[in-house]
């Protein structure tokens, strides 16, 4: 069988007119839904973190268990060591007491002042 070469020209001319040669454009959406409400979000604070954990024995011989935050105006108190929900106290700003309802602490140094309900105001040493 003979093939006419022409033929072979005007098959691959048709072939190759059947192809688009433009690039093809790919819309991309945004991969993360929220992107546009993570970028305009305010700054996030992180919780404080434990700076210092002590142990005072006050005057009655009870014992209390400070833990000072590293923001400097916020101290969990704890009356029992093990398994006790500590009491979160604050401070109006650093270096004041540390408060909350019925109980103050000073701190953060060796020697505090303990103010607990049901037993007044009493000073502790770590």
């Amino acid at each position: 069988m003979k093939i006419n070469p022409a033929l072979i020209a005007l098959s691959a001319v048709l072939f190759i007119s059947a192809c688009d040669n433009k690039p093809e454009v790919i819309d991309r959406e945004p991969q993360d839904p929220l992107a546009d409400q993570l970028a305009n979000a305010g700054e996030v604070k992180l919780p404080p973190m434990v700076q210092a954990s002590k142990t005072f024995r006050c005057k009655d011989n009870s014992l209390i268990f400070v833990d000072y935050m590293n923001d400097g105006t916020t101290a969990n108190l704890r009356l029992e060591k093990k398994d006790a929900s500590p009491v979160v106290l604050t401070a109006p700003e650093a270096g004041k007491p540390f408060v909350a309802e019925g109980y103050s602490v000073t701190g953060p140094g060796a020697s505090i002042d303990a103010t607990l309900p049901g037993k007044g105001t009493q000073s502790c040493e770590a």
